[in-house]
Formats: C-alpha cells, structure tokens, sequence
C-alpha cells in the first residue's frame, strides 16, 4: 500500500510467485526450506489454499501466494519495479491490480486501502482494467455486488 494508497503500519508483507500451476512443488520446498510456517501441515496448505503463510527469521510474517490464474500472469506483465529507498526497490502490482485484489477481499480494511486507492490516483486509474479483471473473479465468487461497491466508491471519491 506505500506505493498506491496511504501508508498503514502493517507488520507483515505479500508476494505472489507466478507457477502457472507448473513447479509448485519445487517452489513450495524451496520456501519451506528457507522460512518457518504460519500454519500446520505447511506443505499440504499450500497445495490447498495456493499460498505459505510463513515467517522471516526475525519473526516478520509474509504470505507467498502461488499464482497461476491468466489474470495473475497479467497482473505480473502490469507490475513496475518501486523505489522505496536509494537502496531497497521491488516489483509491485499496478494501482488497478490492487484495486482489483483489494476489492475482490472485500474485508473491512480493504475498503478502506481502496478508498484511499481512488482519492489519490482516482482519475489516472484504467477503470476498464479493473472492472475488465475483477467482474470473471467476481462471476466465480457470486458476489456481484462488490463491483456495485466499488462503482459507489469511485463515484464518491471522484465527484
């Protein structure tokens, strides 16, 4: 959220590794190997839920999440690298993807990442990009109206 939205003092870090439903396996061990688990049965809850919830040797915790949807490859082809500091830069997904992410949640917080999302970039976001990713998630998930919450917010914001 530093890059997009406002900042908000979270302890923990995502990352999606694209798969394509190819090497999971490989990838799985590796991390596994390297990072402790968040969860029981690590292996076998990646395998199931597609993402490690894991913990870095300071006891930082980060979610790894295996993409494989041609929605995620895309997301992937959409990211920019970010400079954080001089030192420290990282790919990131686009303001529309994390629109797209966050909304597709739909927990509490993540509306509120999304309001923040469109009071700052609002009129430079490619709307036909997020409705155009969001609404065959949406289909899949039955909840159409998380697109009529997202259109209420953008109007909102942008009026």
């Amino acid at each position: 959220m530093i890059r997009w939205g406002e900042l908000r003092m979270t302890q923990d870090a995502d990352l999606t590794v694209f798969t394509g439903f190819r090497n999971d396996e490989m990838v799985i061990d590796a991390f596994l190997s390297e990072y402790r688990s968040r969860s029981e049965n690590a292996r076998e809850f990646a395998f199931q839920r597609r993402v490690m919830l894991l913990l870095t040797a300071d006891s930082i915790p980060f979610d790894v999440s295996l993409g494989g949807l041609p929605f995620e490859e895309r997301m992937m082809q959409r990211s920019s690298e970010f400079h954080f500091f001089p030192e420290v830069s990282l790919r990131t997904c686009s303001a529309e993807d994390l629109l797209t992410l966050k909304a597709f949640s739909s927990r509490a917080i993540d509306w509120m990442d999304v309001e923040g999302v469109i009071a700052r970039y609002g009129e430079s976001i490619d709307w036909d990009t997020v409705f155009g990713e969001l609404d065959p998630l949406l289909e899949l998930k039955e909840e159409p109206e998380i697109r009529t919450r997202l259109q209420q917010l953008r109007r909102k914001q942008l009026n």
